[in-house]
Formats: structure tokens, C-alpha cells, sequence
């Protein structure tokens, strides 16, 4: 299970999807055939083992014995108790090598949605299953400041009372959002803990902490001394509304309708007849133009090539006519305007051909004095307007409805803006090189494999990091200026406003006066930092520092591959020398029922919260926990329902062995469980069939991280309800024990609530089951046992089935001639009581024979595998003549239903006017009536020659 090795979720979850029919599927809550004096000592026990609960007299558990179910509430009760205890803090004492999370920050903004529900499960099943197996586990828990998020969330609250940012002045504002902080940034981390996150929460961080923000002034200092980060003006997203840049990562694009504006250009000292018409979806970006470009091979325009054209709109502004591969023939009219100030791909194209490069807008999202009389305007309003005077002037030739790839901030939900603005970089292609090393060089692993493709890509094909924003809240760049100097010359970087001020007095004399960049660091540049700055860096100790760093794994969405893990990767070979993490886990999406992704506009978001108040976070643990790694899980409340049956099947499971141990006064009967031991080939072998199968199957599926147990629990009834002194009921209670606390392990990471409860309830529990050791994997196991057993299940299952098959009565007893080799009859017969009692057979009335019985042409004949089969005596199961009544009729009324299906479907005009859909439906209706036919003739002819035979 060891997530190191890629093992942990790779295996559990697929084993999970058949834990819940396999644990106690045929288990109910009746009461047996059983003798007076047995019953009497059955109920007895009830209370017996009350008192054993380690926790019991603490409020904190709840015995099964008193509860008929998991109650949900008790769940904050036991995290608080964990905690309290200490226990999600790493234990040095164990002397093993650490293993260490780094909890991937969530906004302080946020509050819990399923993605959150989905690592956090995730994460938790791992650190968990580490801290039983004994190792120091440290999962570090914290929150991101959210630059954009937050300042958003601050500036629509203010707003709400009529005041602005910037009438508050950054030192004012900032102090507000502060105190938003302490108010509600601890929303997200409360609900975290709802999930049961075993955080050691002592180490929680804030990515605007003290010393994480010393980290980040380290950082940048350190890349800008290597050369690594400058200032330019550049093509970046710029975001109108909140006026600032933002990432290429944060910009989502939509499919939207809109329009293709088709304007004339005319040619400069032409005739009017001589223009060219250009197709825009951004007509206000004309006057920002500074070319016009062709195809060199587009036979069209090459008599213009090298000419002027004429701008609308401009009073007269010429720009050349260019030719170039770039400009695609076939789009609009073969004819580009180059705005290298407003559009990426036009401003590549300016710097290879040394165009000028012309800005038309405000930060704010309106045209500049460049617009002329279309100065002030909103660029919404001046697209309207200039469309409406280029057809008062002729210009307009034509508007077409068109499909816009609308690029939108993913904070603001606004039009991104592409504008030449002055920022920040970091150059990113040394940094990446190394990331991409590490992936070939086998020192980090990504989990699916086929993320590494796209990673590899990414970094490939890497830009520079545009790291600045024009916020007020986050890391200040450690930037100073000098007074009257040119601030992209003469510029200061520093750790502190005192160094800055010495350097600053060092170069210009004791007079000068410094003042720092107003801009902020992109929250990015700080989570990359993160799983190494909440460890100390540069702070700490080497020592200390190499002690959980790197950290042993990140588990994280695959959907922020590019905005955090692979960033995380590159700075920490940048500053440490070595990966971050040995492993990367990417877990996908979750969806709704029915495969999409859950929306607001959708109406299908499952809240995690609501979710957990009606079936428990052991519930949507597990059910989150089913999902393949790196595929989006589909959440259902089918799901949920199941699971939670499940979590109450595990607790009725916790009763029947609580009501099926010795008292705690019965010494010797515990001295004697104690004595039985299970971990060696010689204690299997001393078993009895069903126990040394289950012990089998244990220990085989500790080793797959699993359990198989449900058909135990009623195999060992047979010996359970014996008397209290019998050996053989002694062993039946040491194996119901040793199996089912050792399943409590393997479910704990998973399902930590109600395997806690249960282990509390369990006798002499010395520890806590969080922190109990996991089980010793490669125990003995029986592979013939294994064997013998699973032929004893199919024999019992296929006795079931016809049961079922011919409806018997559950408290009617039959007989049965089971006929094998002698070699299998030999085991089987030994087994005959839990044969009888799982199959409701009249143990008086169980043969077992090598040969078919006499009256084998009047029974019901099973094969329940190869070598082992069984004769029914139909007469026992059901009154032949009236079966033969019922079926009579039953087969009238189905041949009646199945002409009508058929008459339809030979009836031409049914046939080709209805619709595809109902005609598919009548031809699958037919089949399976058929179907169901050919089964009740086949039933009601062996029935009819029974009644021949017999009589």
C-alpha cells in the first residue's frame, strides 16, 4: 500500500469497488434457530462488553451494543479527541524515515466544494495508512492568501458600503483585508477538518506568514541576482476591471457568439476602387494598426505589397502594406490588420519584423487619446459607435454573425484584455530544463503516467512567468527606486527597506530617497514556494531542513498540473538542489450522475457538507476514494446510499462480534483466545476449514490492501451459538476477533470515524486505532484451504439461488444429495453444519455420495463448479401440481404480451413511421419477452415431467 511505490490507490481502488458486496452482503439482523439455553447466552452477552470500550466512559464512542447505527454526530466528537491526543503530529520516536504531505493551500477565500472533499480524502488515506505503518507522518496543512481572489471578495464588500480602494489608500485597505482574514479565513480550514484531514494543525501556515513571506523575499533576490528575473514591457492578459495582469493559466476561454466586422482600407494614392477589405471581430482596435498584411502567394493583393493603406477613422494614417506566411488566405478575406498592441499573436509578429507597436487603451478598459474623438469610451461603446460611423461613411462593408473564442479572467469573469504593460519576469527555460530532467532521470514520478506527455510539453514549451500584479494585497516586490532616477535604470533589490536604503546611500550618497514597487508577487510565485517554505526555508537548519524535506508526495487535481506542481518542481531545484517530491498523484474531476461538471448554472453542485450531514464523511470518503487515478469520478447519491449501507453493514458487523466474545469476567476463555496465535503455516494448518480460510483470505488481502469477509460471519454462527467452554467455539471467537480488527486497519484510512467507534468497542484496545500498527503484511496462508472454502461458497450459493429460483419459503428446510469425488466429500461433509445452516437444508436429510441419487429425474440438479453437485428434491421446494397451475397461466398471459410485441413490429406502417427511438424499444422489449418464454416452457416441462415420473 506504500504510496511511495506507486501502490497505495492504484490497488486499493481497485479492490474497493468490490468491498461492499463482498463484507457481510448476506448478513440480517434475525434471530436463528436456535436452542432456549443458546439463545438466553446470545442475548446475554449484549452487555457484556460494554464496559471493554477503551473510550467508553469519555463521551467520545459509542458501543454498538447501544446504537443500532453509526450516529454521524459522534464524528467531530473523535476529531476533536484525535487531537487533542496529539496524534496527527509526526512521532520521531519510531526512528523511521518521514513521510510528508503538503496539503495544496485552498483559498482563504473558499469554502469546501468536492474537489477539496476529493484531496482531502485522498491525502488523508495516505498519511494514515504511513502513520500505522510507523513512520513519522507530517501532513502540513495552510491557506493561500488568493491575491485576486481576496482583493475582489474585500473591494465588493466595501463597495457594498459605498466606499472604494482607492479612497481608503493601500495602508487602510490592506488593514481591512486583514481583518476579513481573521473573521472568515478560517471557514475552509474548519470544514477541512469536518472531513476528518489528520493535519498536524499546530504547523498550519498562511502563505502572507512572516516567515514565509521572508522565503518569498529570498526567493526573488536570489533568482534576480542569478540574472534570472528582469522588467520589461510586454505582452501580457491584463484584466480591465481589476487592473492588473494575470496569468495565461488564469484566462478561460468560452465559446460565445458575436460578429466579423468587414471594413475597406483604402490604398494610399489609388483610385476608389483600390482597398482592401480586412475581416475583425475588435474593429476598436484599428487605431492601434501599424500594418496590413497579405500572403505573399495570394494573387489577389500582391499588386498592393509594399504600398500604403489609409486607417479608417484616423484623419489619414498610413501603414504599410506587408506580405507574410503567417496571415492565413483562407480566414475572412485574406487580409489581416497588424494591432501588435492588443492581440499576442500580432504582437509576435511585430517584434520578427520591427513593426512599432501602438497602444489604444487605458488600464481601465477605455479607448486613449491614440482613438481620437473615440477618446474616454468604453471599448464595448466604442466598437458600437466606430461600426456605426464606418457605415455612415461607406467604409462598412459588411457585419456577419460569427463565434467568438472569448478569452475571460477566472477570478472576475471579465473579457481579458491583451495589452503591453511593464512588468516582472522570471525566465523560465533554465528552470524548466531541470524539471524536465528530474522526470527523465527517474527522481520524480507522475501518477498517471500519461501526465507526464503533457508536462513534458508544457515545460518544452515554456514562455517566461509574468510574476507582477497590480494589487494591493500579497508579497510587495522587493523592488526600491531611487527618486528622480528612471525606474527601469536605476533600481534596488532588496530583503528589507533598510538594506535597500543602505545600498541606496552606498551608490548615491546619504540624501537619497527610495521608494518601493507598488505592485505585488502573483500568488503563484508564493505556492510555489510552499512545500518547502512551511518546512523553514531559508530559516532552518540544514539538519532540520533535510528532516522532512523532500517532502515524500503531492496528491493534487490534474487541472493545476501547470499552475502549482510543475512551478513547485522547478523552484525547488532551483533552491534546495533536489524535487520537492518523490511522487506526484493527480486525481481528476468530480462530476454529477450524469457526467458533467458540476456548475452553479447547472444547478447539480453536491455540497460536501450537506452530503456529509446526511450520510456521514465515511460515506463520501470511501465513495471518493472508488475513483482511477487521474479519471474523473461520477457522483451519484446511488453511491452514497450504498456506501453509507456499508458503514452500517461494518457497525452491525462491530455487534455481532461484540455479542459473540467471552464476558470480560470469563478469564480462562480469554487466556485460551490469547493462546491461539495466527501468524505461522502451523497454526493455519490446525484450523478448522471456514477459519482457516478467512485467515487465508486476510492475510492475502492485507498484502492487496483489501478484506473478503462477509461469508465468514455466517459460516462461524455454526459454532458460535455452541457452549461457551467448547475449544472449537474459542477458536470460532479468537479468529472473529483477529480477522475483524485487522479489517478495522484496513478501512481506517479509508473510513477513520466508524472504525475508530468500532475499535474503541473492541476489549483491550491499549491504543488509539489511528495510531495502532498497520498489519504484518506476508502472514501464511492456505492456498488449498482457500480452495476448499470457495467450493463450500459456490455449493452454498447455487443452493440459494434455486431457492429463490422456485421462491421456498426462507424458514422451509430441504434435503439435498451432494454428490463429488470422495476427495472433496471427504472436507465438504466435515462442514456440513454450516452447509445446512447457510443453505437452510434439513441437516437430518444432507447426503453425500459419488454418484447421482435415485430419484435424481424428480430433484433440481446444480452445478456449483467442476467435481462438486447437488440434487434438490423438487417435492421439497414447491407443491409440483400447483407450480404447474401457476406457470400454466403465467406462460398464457407472456405468450399474449409477446404476439402483441410482435404484431407491432410486423406491421409495416409501425415499422417506418415511428420514431427510431420507440421502434428500437418494442424490438428489446420482444427479445427479452421471449427470452422469459423460452425459461418459463423450459420450467413448466421439467415440472410436468416430474409429475409424469412420479406418477
Amino acid at each position: 500500500m506504500a504510496f511511495s511505490n506507486a501502490s497505495l490507490l492504484s490497488s486499493s481502488c481497485s479492490v474497493c469497488n468490490r468491498l461492499n458486496p463482498l463484507l457481510f452482503s448476506t448478513q440480517r439482523r434475525r434471530r436463528i434457530s436456535l436452542s432456549r439455553s443458546h439463545f438466553i447466552r446470545f442475548r446475554s452477552m449484549r452487555l457484556a462488553t460494554v464496559s471493554a470500550a477503551g473510550m467508553g466512559d469519555s463521551g467520545v464512542f459509542t458501543s454498538p451494543e447501544v446504537a443500532k447505527a453509526f450516529d454521524f454526530a459522534a464524528e467531530e466528537r473523535i476529531y476533536k479527541w484525535w487531537e487533542s491526543q496529539g496524534y496527527f503530529k509526526p512521532n520521531f520516536e519510531r526512528g523511521s524515515d518521514p513521510f510528508v504531505v503538503s496539503m495544496p493551500p485552498p483559498n482563504v477565500t473558499g469554502s469546501l466544494h468536492m474537489g477539496h472533499a476529493m484531496f482531502v480524502t485522498l491525502e488523508d488515506i495516505m498519511v494514515r495508512y504511513h502513520r500505522m505503518r510507523g513512520r513519522p507522518t507530517l501532513w502540513l496543512p495552510g491557506t493561500d492568501h488568493a491575491g485576486i481572489a481576496t482583493q475582489l471578495v474585500v473591494e465588493r464588500m466595501l463597495a457594498a458600503e459605498g466606499i472604494k480602494r482607492v479612497d481608503l489608500g493601500r495602508e487602510e485597505f490592506t488593514k481591512r483585508v486583514w481583518e476579513w482574514k481573521e473573521k472568515y479565513g478560517g471557514t475552509i480550514t474548519n470544514q477541512i477538518k469536518r472531513l476528518g484531514a489528520s493535519c498536524d494543525w499546530t504547523r498550519e501556515r498562511f502563505t502572507l506568514d512572516a516567515q514565509l513571506s521572508r522565503a518569498v523575499v529570498e526567493a526573488f533576490v536570489r533568482l534576480h541576482e542569478k540574472g534570472l528575473i528582469y522588467q520589461g514591457s510586454y505582452m501580457v492578459n491584463w484584466s480591465p476591471n481589476l487592473q492588473t495582469a494575470v496569468s495565461d493559466l488564469e484566462v478561460e476561454y468560452s465559446e460565445e457568439p458575436g460578429a466579423l466586422y468587414h471594413i475597406k482600407y483604402r490604398v494610399a494614392g489609388g483610385s476608389r476602387s483600390d482597398y482592401l477589405t480586412i475581416a475583425t471581430t475588435r474593429p476598436e482596435t484599428l487605431f492601434g494598426d501599424t500594418a496590413v498584411a497579405v500572403h505573399p502567394e495570394d494573387e489577389r493583393y500582391s499588386k498592393y505589397i509594399g504600398k500604403q493603406a489609409i486607417v479608417p477613422m484616423t484623419y489619414g494614417r498610413h501603414v504599410p502594406i506587408i506580405s507574410d506566411k503567417y496571415v492565413d488566405k483562407d480566414f475572412g478575406t485574406g487580409v489581416l490588420k497588424i494591432s501588435p498592441g492588443h492581440d499576442h499573436n500580432d504582437y509576435l509578429l511585430a517584434r520578427k519584423l520591427g513593426l512599432p507597436i501602438l497602444n489604444v487603451m487605458n488600464k481601465d478598459g477605455t479607448l486613449n487619446e491614440v482613438a481620437g474623438l473615440y477618446c474616454g469610451l468604453d471599448r464595448f461603446e466604442a466598437r458600437k459607435k466606430l461600426w456605426s460611423d464606418l457605415e455612415e461613411t461607406g467604409l462598412a462593408v459588411k457585419k456577419e454573425a460569427y463565434t467568438l473564442r472569448v478569452p475571460r479572467s477566472q477570478r472576475g469573469g471579465e473579457i481579458i484584455e491583451p495589452l503591453v504593460s511593464k512588468q516582472w519576469f522570471v525566465t523560465m527555460e533554465p528552470l524548466a530544463e531541470k524539471a524536465l530532467q528530474a522526470v527523465e532521470k527517474g527522481e520524480l514520478t507522475i501518477m498517471p503516467e500519461r501526465f507526464e506527455k503533457i508536462y513534458d510539453h508544457w515545460l518544452s514549451n515554456i514562455k517566461d512567468w509574468c510574476i507582477s500584479r497590480q494589487l494591493w494585497w500579497g508579497h510587495r516586490i522587493p523592488v526600491w527606486y531611487i527618486e528622480g532616477k528612471d525606474c527601469e535604470e536605476e533600481y534596488i533589490v532588496a530583503r528589507s527597506t533598510e538594506e535597500a536604503l543602505q545600498k541606496a546611500r552606498e551608490k548615491y550618497g546619504k540624501n537619497v530617497q527610495i521608494y518601493q514597487d507598488p505592485d505585488v508577487l502573483d500568488t503563484w510565485f508564493s505556492s510555489a514556494l510552499w512545500p518547502f517554505s512551511t518546512l523553514g526555508w531559508p530559516d532552518v537548519s540544514a539538519e532540520d531542513f533535510r528532516k522532512f524535506y523532500p517532502t515524500s508526495v503531492l496528491e493534487t487535481g490534474h487541472d493545476i498540473l501547470f499552475f502549482w506542481v510543475a512551478r513547485m518542481v522547478m523552484m525547488g531545484l532551483e533552491f534546495t538542489g533536489k524535487v520537492p517530491f518523490s511522487n506526484i498523484y493527480l486525481h481528476g474531476l468530480i462530476r454529477d450522475s450524469q457526467g458533467r461538471k458540476m456548475s452553479k448554472t447547472l444547478g447539480n453542485v453536491i455540497d460536501p457538507l450537506d452530503t456529509i450531514k446526511e450520510y456521514g464523511t465515511d460515506a463520501l470518503r470511501f465513495t471518493l476514494s472508488l475513483g482511477t487515478a487521474g479519471q474523473d469520478l461520477n457522483l451519484s447519491t446511488e453511491r452514497l446510499t450504498s456506501n453509507k449501507a456499508f458503514t452500517n453493514k461494518l457497525w452491525n458487523a462491530g455487534k455481532f462480534v461484540l455479542q459473540n466474545l467471552p464476558r470480560q469476567s470469563d478469564l480462562p476463555a480469554w487466556e485460551a483466545m490469547q493462546d491461539l496465535k495466527f501468524d505461522t503455516e502451523e497454526s493455519l494448518f490446525k484450523l478448522p476449514l471456514p477459519e482457516c480460510w478467512v485467515v487465508s483470505k486476510l492475510h492475502m488481502l492485507i498484502d492487496a490492501v483489501t478484506i473478503s469477509y462477509d461469508k465468514y460471519i455466517e459460516a462461524s454462527k455454526a459454532r458460535l451459538y455452541q457452549s461457551g467452554g467448547d475449544s472449537v467455539a474459542s477458536v470460532a471467537q479468537a479468529v472473529l476477533l483477529y480477522v475483524f480488527e485487522n479489517i478495522l486497519k484496513l478501512l481506517h484510512p479509508f473510513m477513520p470515524f466508524v472504525t475508530e467507534e468500532l475499535w474503541q468497542s473492541l476489549p483491550n484496545r491499549e491504543t488509539a486505532l489511528i495510531v495502532s500498527a498497520w498489519p504484518q503484511t506476508s502472514l501464511p496462508r492456505q492456498a488449498e484451504s482457500v480452495k476448499k472454502f470457495e467450493n463450500l461458497q459456490a455449493l452454498t450459493r447455487a443452493i440459494r439461488n434455486a431457492r429463490a429460483e422456485y421462491s421456498v419459503e426462507p424458514a422451509r428446510r430441504i434435503s439435498a444429495s451432494i454428490v463429488a469425488s470422495s476427495e472433496v466429500i471427504h472436507y465438504i461433509s466435515k462442514e456440513r453444519e454450516v452447509l445446512a445452516l447457510l443453505s437452510r437444508l434439513d441437516l437430518q436429510n444432507v447426503s453425500f455420495t459419488d454418484s447421482p441419487p435415485g430419484d435424481a429425474n424428480q430433484s433440481v440438479h446444480l452445478v456449483a463448479s467442476e467435481g462438486l453437485e447437488a440434487y434438490l428434491p423438487l417435492a421439497d421446494m414447491v407443491d409440483i401440481s400447483a407450480e404447474v397451475q401457476r406457470l400454466t397461466k403465467r406462460l398464457a398471459k407472456m405468450q399474449t404480451e409477446y404476439d402483441g410485441l410482435m404484431a407491432r413490429l410486423n406491421s409495416p406502417s409501425f415499422v417506418e413511421k415511428a420514431p427510431e427511438d420507440i421502434v428500437r424499444g418494442v424490438r428489446e422489449k420482444a427479445a427479452e419477452a421471449e427470452e422469459k418464454l423460452t425459461l418459463t416452457r423450459n420450467r413448466l416441462a421439467f415440472l410436468q415431467s416430474t409429475v409424469l415420473v412420479s406418477n
